[in-house]
């Protein structure tokens, strides 16, 4: 029979408050999402309201004649308090911004510009397609993705026909539909995969020489060419150079993502607009840094609310309504009182973050010049603020400064260092500049391998490694030497 038996155990545990918790929410949003934020705030706490506190002000500060003019709601005849804090009573504004992206997406009314899939479905009443066939169309092209490619095959697509529309059709029927579709524009959409895709576009073009070339390669030497072993599909297909490179030239002009090229609607072309968190400005020699507030109004706790707290705590407590009634107003006070506070250590900790990042990187924000970058670790800043390592990763994450020189991430300040030779330490930047250099003025026909990279550097003084070299390489999306190849 098993004993019960008292044990006693000593844990350290680091518990965050509501507050700190909702600090390091507001820390991760950029200046596009804290608007909206703000928003469902004002929304869902009437005890927030958008302005200055003109009470504070008659509180603490000495005021001018004009201020005591000032009239309080709860006086003015034509304010109802049952009308303020009703759940009904929300402003048009509020109410629109607590909505999903989805919700608000379907709800513009925009007047140009259609979907991808929209532009495909559109063409289908271009064909002679009759009424059932049209049907069948739309699922197809509803299952286009992004790039512009069918990834279900046609046997697929006649069982899940069958299954949701209680459609019957044979696979021969499918697949004259599909290849009805694969005439739409842009050209190669529908296709299977990519050796398809670029067929598609060929065969659409006049049938010049090179182009009858490029349909051979791409149909029989795809997997040959996509790896530049151009002397191999020479040798086989008994062609000149000369043939060779018209033919490549054919290729390369194809898009192998048809999707790609749509634009799409009015709101996901916006949706691509950078909007900067920082501003930093040169003054007499001085760098000046200041947030970009935008539309974000100044917040504070309703006066209203305020005194009906107060109201409430003179009157008898011993009414349930009462209690209930103060709880509730305090609760709301609290959370407005909370969210103003968290808004301020955000805004606090946002300027304290960037202003050590431009005092390290001083020489930068004032010549422009990516080589003046120094290297610099979130370490680096969060010694200098006092903050923690993963608060400056907070601060810096998706967040954007406006310079003299453009827009940036503030990820683009940090690198790690290596030493040179001489024992100087340069930016990691410094050297992928280098690389991306020596790769541009390459030539190619002989493009440098990895290793002849590594001896450069080293004649230029910096001890670097080859798998280094490497892995600069494919973080500046630069293919190996092979695939760099041109003839």
């Amino acid at each position: 029979m098993a004993s019960l038996t008292l044990t006693q155990q000593q844990k350290l545990q680091t518990k965050l408050s509501p507050a700190q918790i909702q600090v390091m929410r507001m820390l991760e949003l950029p200046a596009c999402e804290l608007q909206a934020r703000i928003n469902e705030e004002l929304q869902e706490n009437p005890a927030l309201e958008e302005g200055v506190d003109k009470t504070q002000d008659l509180d603490y500060q000495e005021q001018d004649s004009q201020d005591d003019d000032y009239q309080n709601p709860l006086q003015n005849d034509d304010f109802n308090y049952d009308d303020y804090v009703q759940d009904d009573d929300m402003s048009e504004r509020s109410s629109y911004s607590n909505r999903s992206q989805e919700s608000m997406r379907e709800d513009i009314p925009f007047s140009v510009g259609m979907s991808f899939g929209e532009y495909l479905k559109s063409q289908i009443y271009l064909t002679k397609l009759d009424k059932p066939d049209r049907h069948i169309a739309k699922f197809v092209v509803g299952n286009i993705d992004e790039n512009g490619y069918l990834r279900r095959t046609t046997e697929e697509l006649v069982d899940d026909l069958a299954f949701r529309e209680g459609i019957s059709i044979t696979d021969e029927r499918m697949q004259e539909i599909i290849l009805q579709i694969q005439q739409f524009d842009p050209p190669g959409v529908a296709a299977y995969d990519l050796q398809e895709c670029l067929l598609i576009q060929l065969r659409q073009k006049e049938q010049t020489p090179a182009v009858i070339l490029a349909v051979t390669i791409v149909s029989r030497f795809l997997d040959i060419f996509s790896r530049k072993q151009y002397n191999k599909i020479m040798q086989r297909l008994d062609i000149t150079e000369q043939q060779l490179k018209m033919a490549i030239a054919e290729i390369t002009r194809l898009n192998p993502r048809p999707g790609n090229s749509w634009l799409g609607t009015v709101y996901d072309r916006n949706q691509s607009v950078v909007v900067p968190d920082f501003i930093v400005e040169e003054e007499n020699d001085e760098l000046v840094v200041s947030l970009n507030q935008g539309d974000i109004p100044p917040l504070h706790v309703s006066s209203e609310y305020s005194e009906m707290l107060e109201l409430y705590s003179q009157e008898n407590q011993q009414k349930s309504s009462n209690r209930e009634a103060a709880r509730f107003v305090k609760s709301k006070i609290d959370d407005a009182k909370w969210f103003i506070d968290a808004l301020r250590q955000r805004n606090e900790t946002l300027m304290q973050t960037m202003s050590a990042i431009v005092a390290y990187q001083r020489e930068f924000f004032l010549q422009g010049d990516s080589s003046y970058l120094r290297p610099m670790v979130l370490k680096d800043i969060a010694d200098r603020t006092k903050h923690d390592i993963s608060t400056i990763s907070r601060v810096c994450s998706n967040k954007y400064v406006q310079t003299q020189f453009g827009i940036f991430p503030l990820k683009y300040f940090f690198s790690e260092a290596i030493t040179k030779k001489d024992g100087e330490e340069i930016s990691t930047r410094e050297i992928k500049q280098k690389v991306r250099d020596l790769i541009a003025q390459e030539d190619k026909s002989h493009p440098i391998t990895d290793d002849e990279l590594v001896a450069i550097l080293h004649e230029n003084g910096y001890a670097i490694a080859r798998r280094t070299v490497a892995k600069y390489r494919e973080q500046l999306g630069i293919p190996v030497a092979r695939l760099r190849h041109q003839i």
